[in-house]
């Protein structure tokens, strides 16, 4: 007999666990484009691409998983989705020789995660109701942050160990633990066979989420966070491999630059959860805009401070990532929160669609933009390259926030 956790902290516990370790090849790519970039002779622009497309398949397949689940037991879709994770890594592995099959197989994973991520956040959020409901979402957001963390980790430790094939077959290990952990501790959904949200007409009709302006206004914002996020994500252990190479001979670092992106990206955790406690404090839209404020402060001028002695360029980076970070729980429960009833899986296929569409776009114009400026070895291509993600929220972030935030619906949110 499997035993089937009841709602609960243990099962928001195995919820984030899973996603934790689904999530492991997550980065691998991004942790190694300075090899890939040597390995493969690819420019920016196209490790940019790789790294984008996995959000692509991300999108791709979003809107159908996610819309779905309001139809039928997201527990299946999340195991499939999981498998398919792990099986794209595995290929990737194997299979991987350049650009092309690269970014076959890396939309693949994309895939993958669009039927783990949100699906699993909607299988927690179906199962945890009431005043949990919101924390339950905020700590399962921000682990999304230290699965992004481990994998950058991961992937630079074994690559030094074994080489980049191992860091991706490695990284299969982590779906197929998430894979027995939600089918042995999480049952099916009672609700599924007589669901009382289940909304009359098409499952995959998204019009009615447009419509829905408080949710909208959530949404909108998640997608200029995401946008200088992804960015970061894709670029910072390439940004902090230039950043290392402007460092004294006579000086070296304490740590690799994986080890360093990974303490910064773990920060997520934190972030995810303080920002949802100060959101439940002083409102979700006032605090977003907030740390968005701050955070694209700091874009502008942290690619431009790649020289500064490591100590005080961390000291920069740090802060950055805690609050690029910081407003991801808050928007995203901002979304669940305002949520037609019945509605609330093609809600969230909404957020993460127009979230991780702009989230895919993100990686390939920040390298782009590194080409143009004259490449990689450049501090001001560097600087460039990080005033685009935060222009990102600073032209559609804070004005939708605020434009949105008057309307009379959406006050008080």
């Amino acid at each position: 007999m499997t035993r089937r956790l009841k709602p609960g902290p243990w099962l928001v516990a195995v919820f984030c666990l899973a996603e934790v370790l689904g999530m492991w090849s997550n980065s691998t790519f991004p942790a190694l484009i300075p090899e890939f970039r040597l390995l493969w002779a690819i420019n920016n622009s196209e490790a940019g691409w790789i790294s984008g497309i996995y959000y692509a398949g991300y999108v791709a397949a979003v809107p159908v998983l996610v819309s779905l689940t309001d139809r039928r037991d997201a527990r299946i879709i999340y195991l499939g989705s999981t498998a398919l994770g792990g099986l794209a890594a595995v290929g990737f592995a194997l299979l991987a020789e350049g650009l092309w099959s690269a970014m076959v197989l890396r939309f693949l994973a994309g895939i993958g995660l669009a039927g783990t991520y949100m699906v699993g956040l909607k299988l927690l959020s179906d199962r945890i109701e009431g005043p949990g409901q919101s924390r339950a979402v905020a700590f399962y957001t921000a682990h999304f942050g230290i699965g992004v963390g481990l994998s950058t980790l991961a992937a630079g430790e074994v690559m030094a160990l074994a080489g980049w094939r191992w860091a991706f077959g490695a990284a299969a290990l982590g779906s197929l633990a998430a894979f027995l952990l939600i089918w042995i501790l999480v049952g099916p959904d009672p609700r599924a066979a007589t669901p009382p949200e289940r909304p009359n007409g098409n499952a995959l009709d998204l019009r009615p989420v447009f419509a829905n302006r408080p949710a909208l206004a959530f949404v909108l914002g998640y997608a200029a966070h995401v946008w200088e996020l992804f960015g970061l994500r894709a670029w910072l252990v390439a940004f902090l491999a230039y950043a290392y190479s402007l460092q004294p001979a006579d000086a070296p670092p304490p740590v690799s630059p994986t080890q360093l992106a990974a303490l910064v990206l773990l920060l997520g955790m934190p972030a995810s959860v303080i920002g949802n406690e100060l959101a439940l404090r002083f409102g979700r839209r006032p605090t977003a805009m907030v740390i968005m404020s701050a955070s694209a402060a700091i874009s502008l001028v942290l690619g431009f401070a790649a020289g500064l002695p490591l100590w005080l360029l961390g000291a920069l980076l740090l802060p950055y990532g805690f609050l690029v970070m910081g407003e991801s729980s808050v928007l995203t429960a901002g979304a669940v929160a305002h949520a037609q009833a019945g509605r609330r899986g093609a809600t969230m296929a909404v957020h993460t669609l127009l979230g991780f569409g702009v989230g895919c776009l993100s990686p390939l114009a920040f390298g782009v933009v590194l080409d143009l400026a004259g490449g990689a070895e450049r501090t001001l291509a560097w600087g460039l390259a990080f005033v685009l993600l935060g222009l990102g929220t600073v032209s559609l972030g804070l004005p939708v926030l605020a434009r949105m935030g008057r309307a009379p619906a959406a006050r008080g949110s």
